[in-house]
């Protein structure tokens, strides 16, 4: 599937959630995740990439850093006044986790901001939104390992600057988007899973999410810890390089 080339973002603009083109494949809408997948067990088969395989092992799990354990985040967000959540990656029995469908309507998530189970199946442009962003889509951006900041429609433009400027520090698997049921409030999410597991067994990976009051210096630290731990993760085992501002599939 083509991808846009590299670009940044414009600034603040008004922009609704993206929608399917008329002639979307309906049939076969879960076959992007496979092939995702397929790529990883092809490649962990080949010998001249068994070397390649190890580096991003380590790269990926901390080699030769210090592990940031999500017992640590926890214990950041909770004494910065925040709530946090770690949950299984969930999908309802039956169900494939990509959808052909766009509306509106809540999936069957266990979560809220939604931090993991299914999803549309493209994803949305990356980058920093100021009108909101399908959540089923935005799902799919955390499937690929993106750090998600979301904030209710009563939070001031203020705190919208400095979510922002926190975005801009890491533009390379975030994502921002105004998300209308947080009200007041501001929420951090993240899908986390080992790729070789992931939808096999009924594993589903992890899923993260934080809400907050505020974007107070204690929450922008727990947040920095989150996002440090957690980007680029995401259970599809999909490369940061693919997640650049602007980059994203034409639909």
């Amino acid at each position: 599937m083509a991808k846009k080339k590299p670009r940044t973002p414009t600034p603040p603009r008004k922009v609704q959630a993206p929608q399917r083109r008329p002639n979307a494949p309906r049939a076969k809408a879960d076959d992007l995740g496979r092939q995702h997948r397929n790529l990883l067990y092809a490649l962990s088969g080949s010998g001249i990439v068994a070397l390649v395989v190890v580096v991003v092992v380590i790269a990926a799990f901390g080699g030769g850093g210090k592990t940031i354990s999500d017992a640590q985040i926890s214990t950041a967000f909770t004494s910065a006044g925040c709530t946090y959540r770690t949950v299984a990656g969930y999908l309802p029995s039956g169900q494939n986790m990509h959808t052909t469908s766009l509306t509106k309507t809540p999936m069957p998530w266990n979560t809220n901001p939604p931090s993991n189970g299914q999803h549309y199946y493209l994803w949305a442009v990356w980058g920093f939104y100021t009108g909101p962003v399908n959540p089923r889509r935005v799902l799919h951006n955390e499937e690929h390992g993106a750090i998600v900041e979301w904030w209710g429609p009563h939070v001031s433009q203020a705190t919208i600057a400095k979510l922002r400027a926190f975005y801009n520090q890491q533009p390379i698997g975030g994502f921002g988007t105004p998300y209308p049921s947080l009200g007041s409030k501001i929420a951090f999410t993240a899908w986390t899973g080992d790729p070789f597991k992931y939808q096999r067994n009924g594993y589903y990976g992890q899923g993260h999410v934080a809400i907050c009051s505020s974007f107070t210096p204690k929450v922008q630290a727990a947040a920095e810890l989150f996002r440090r731990a957690y980007r680029g993760h995401g259970p599809e085992g999909i490369p940061l390089s693919a997640d650049h501002p602007g980059m994203g599939p034409n639909g």
